[in-house]
């Protein structure tokens, strides 16, 4: 099967990708990805029509939970849990010792 690909296209992609190709990779990669060309020029001509388009290769479905508040409600039920634990406050908030020097 021929393709439609040519020299001056090859090196148009060449240019476009920023590779420097000498004239024998030039030359076996014109054959190579009009072989490629060519490949999809077959696989054109199957009849999908019924076939269902798929999305991800696999049936699975997403497993996440919606977003929203837990259990129903807009609290948060935690709030506060372990601050009497922490060993230093200061004005409302937690003190930490300096990460960074």
């Amino acid at each position: 099967m021929a393709h439609d690909l040519t020299k001056r296209d090859l090196e148009h992609l060449a240019e476009l990708s920023r590779i420097a190709l000498d004239p024998q990779e030039e030359e076996k990669l014109l054959r190579d990805l009009g072989n490629i060309l060519d490949h999809f020029k077959e696989l054109q001509k199957l009849d999908v029509a019924d076939v269902p388009p798929m999305t991800g290769g696999t049936d699975l479905t997403n497993v996440f939970r919606k977003d929203g508040a837990a259990h129903g409600g807009t609290e948060n039920t935690n709030r506060g849990a372990g601050v009497s634990a922490f060993p230093e406050k200061e004005g409302g908030y937690l003190r930490v010792p300096p990460v960074f020097g």
